[in-house]
């Protein structure tokens, strides 16, 4: 069995309004309240896959967010919201603003081969460190929802570009303007041929991966951890042949080439906030890695329109110690995409914003093999607008 397959995808009927129905991944805009509540207004009563998902902005609602989630799930199956594109997998296009076009497949991964620990030899790696404590809450969300609505990205190794980017898409399955300035997204059919040479292909990239590493998690990884959780919460109650195609097995996600033009990553920036910004800096600086002299990679420290620039030594990755510095301290973080949103932040009373250099993306496979996952929230395939927006659907009951 491939670790990445066709699966039962589900897109909403043709009729359906795609700028309703799509909605950034939930993680982004933490910090944004004002964003979710826009992309409320956009969605309005239309069925929307916001009205599928907990953005993290509003996890304040509670358990009632979650039990309409499930509920409104059943209610787009019951109503036929959905078509079944049965044993598919989709070529996408997003259109990026810059004009950059990223291409990718979506499928379904098989979480038996996923294993998100920290110097696992499975076919499929977590590249960042997974935050334990993130995932009872998404499991919560999880465990009785009918639907998986898929934000995650699988990142495959292939220099020459041979994967992915040698398909001959079919017809147009969904093309839509994406809200708030997410670009434009078009998702197109594959052939039952295209999708046999496809396989081949992947085959021949699985079978020639250095040290097993097929596939690394480009973004997503908690959601992914946690629906391994419910996969392993749900296994020991089936019989072997259950357990072999059992849907909640298989997890959706979209397929790309690390080596594809448009993908750039960035980093992932830090704001604190409710500290005395003058003596927290203070504090830093006090760690004998840390200077105010142009060696090793600059951190640039903002508060109140004041700009501190700091270098980080002796260390492989600035954003290494800074995280390990900031878990130190009695603060609150959150982890921001974007400088823009950092300078906002860093300008409010009592708030310090960090920018952290942008990372290669060259030698990830490699410093995975060697090191294991990198430090968690290290880097972000591009910016908060250029996050997967919630399309396709797939059935986990």
């Amino acid at each position: 069995m491939s670790v990445f397959q066709p699966a039962n995808i589900l897109l909403p009927k043709e009729e359906i309004s795609l700028e309703q129905w799509c909605v950034v991944a939930c993680d982004q805009y933490t910090s944004r309240p004002d964003y979710w509540e826009q992309a409320a207004k956009t969605a309005g009563n239309s069925p929307s896959t916001l009205h599928l998902v907990y953005p993290e902005a509003l996890l304040s609602q509670g358990d009632e967010r979650i039990t309409s989630i499930n509920k409104t799930m059943q209610q787009y199956l019951d109503e036929g919201i959905f078509r079944e594109l049965p044993n598919s997998l989709i070529y996408t296009e997003r259109t990026l603003n810059n004009g950059k076009i990223r291409r990718g497949i979506v499928g379904a991964i098989d979480l038996e081969e996923y294993d998100y620990q920290k110097g696992s030899k499975s076919k499929i790696r977590a590249t960042e460190g997974t935050v334990l404590e993130r995932i009872p809450p998404r499991v919560k969300i999880r465990e009785n929802a009918p639907l998986e609505l898929p934000h995650v990205i699988l990142l495959i190794d292939d220099p020459d570009q041979t994967v992915i980017e040698s398909i001959t898409p079919g017809k147009v399955l969904y093309e839509a303007d994406l809200m708030a300035g997410g670009g434009h997204l078009v998702g197109r059919e594959i052939s039952t041929e295209e999708t046999t040479a496809f396989m081949n292909r992947f085959a021949q990239l699985e079978a020639n991966a250095a040290d097993g590493l097929v596939i690394a998690v480009g973004d997503g990884n908690h959601s992914l951890a946690s629906a391994k959780a419910c996969w392993e919460a749900i296994k020991p109650g089936l019989s072997p042949e259950e357990q072999l195609t059992h849907p909640a097995r298989f997890c959706l996600a979209e397929l790309e080439n690390i080596h594809d033009p448009s993908q750039e990553f960035e980093p992932i920036h830090r704001a604190v906030f409710g500290v005395n910004p003058e003596e927290f800096l203070q504090k830093f600086t006090t760690l004998p890695q840390v200077s105010d002299c142009g060696e090793g990679e600059k951190v640039i420290c903002l508060y109140q329109g004041n700009t501190v620039e700091l270098y980080l030594k002796d260390t492989p990755l600035a954003v290494g110690l800074l995280q390990k510095f900031l878990d130190e301290q009695d603060c609150e973080i959150d982890y921001i995409h974007g400088a823009d949103e950092v300078k906002r932040l860093s300008a409010e009373q009592g708030n310090v914003g960090f920018l952290l250099p942008k990372p290669g993306k060259s030698e990830l496979f490699c410093t995975v093999i060697q090191d294991g996952a990198l430090p968690r929230k290290t880097f972000s395939m591009g910016e908060a607008n250029e996050k997967r927006f919630y399309m396709e659907a797939k059935r986990i009951k």
